[in-house]
């Protein structure tokens, strides 16, 4: 019984805290200082679900894409897909939107058949990391976005998810005009590891960009179906090394 106490004693004390925390940090986000935006979010995060009065503000910072050192948080940052020394409020805001859950989910959505581009990235990132495929419709029509960033976020959420009911409009997007996009694309269908790619990703091992080529030998590598070892082959002639590296992990890893 002692402990009991002692533990539900810690949890009152913890309570006010923890919401005096998220008024502070929920303030900080409609600082001048896009720095003090950045780590006001990150805040949020750490406060998972206790977060959840923030949520709107949250949302309505996914547009901000200002550039921040992505140091500013320090261990707290989320390190996102591609991100290399710079981060933003907005992709911050994603994380804590993550760390609230469920609740967060209808209104990611909305966010990303919004007006801009930079929200609709974030939102599509969001959605993936938050494994919900309900989001997987939504998003295989964002394949088709104005956007490069927006679509290139798309693939990758898709293939978080694992949605396989996708893999038609993946493999259309195998065709995107953004060399960005084609090769998250495939990283996309490799990581779904559904045998309808396999033509399409056959197909992108003659792209223009070498690391697309690379990525579709992965992919082919990853789904394992023996119709691809005559073209991995071929690409263990291909110009660029690291497409011939992985032509002979794939068909290592078919067994051809």
């Amino acid at each position: 019984m002692g402990a009991w106490v002692m533990a539900t004693t810690a949890v009152l004390l913890f309570a006010p805290m923890a919401q005096k925390d998220a008024a502070a940090a929920t303030a900080a986000l409609a600082s001048a200082d896009p720095a003090v935006r950045t780590r006001a979010a990150c805040d949020l995060r750490a406060l998972g679900s206790g977060a959840l009065p923030a949520l709107p503000k949250l949302t309505a910072l996914l547009d901000d894409g200002s550039p921040v050192d992505a140091a500013v948080c320090g261990d707290r940052t989320w390190r996102f897909h591609g991100s290399q020394d710079s981060t933003s409020p907005g992709e911050q805001a994603a994380s804590a939107l993550v760390a609230i859950g469920s609740p967060a989910y209808d209104p990611l959505t909305k966010v990303l058949k919004g007006p801009a581009w930079i929200g609709r990235a974030n939102a599509a990132w969001a959605l993936g990391a938050m494994r919900n495929k309900n989001a997987v419709p939504l998003l295989s029509q964002s394949l088709r976005d104005g956007e490069a960033a927006v679509r290139s976020k798309s693939a990758w959420a898709i293939g978080a998810l694992s949605g396989s009911e996708a893999v038609p409009a993946l493999v259309e997007a195998l065709k995107d005009s953004d060399a960005g996009v084609r090769e998250q694309v495939a990283w996309a269908l490799g990581a779904i590891g559904d045998r309808r790619a396999v033509d399409g990703l056959i197909g992108a091992l003659s792209d223009t960009a070498p690391g697309v080529r690379k990525q579709a030998a992965w992919a082919l590598g990853a789904i394992g179906d023996g119709r691809a070892v005559n073209a991995l082959t071929k690409s263990l002639k291909d110009t660029d090394p690291g497409v011939r590296k992985q032509a002979a992990w794939a068909l290592g890893a078919i067994g051809g």
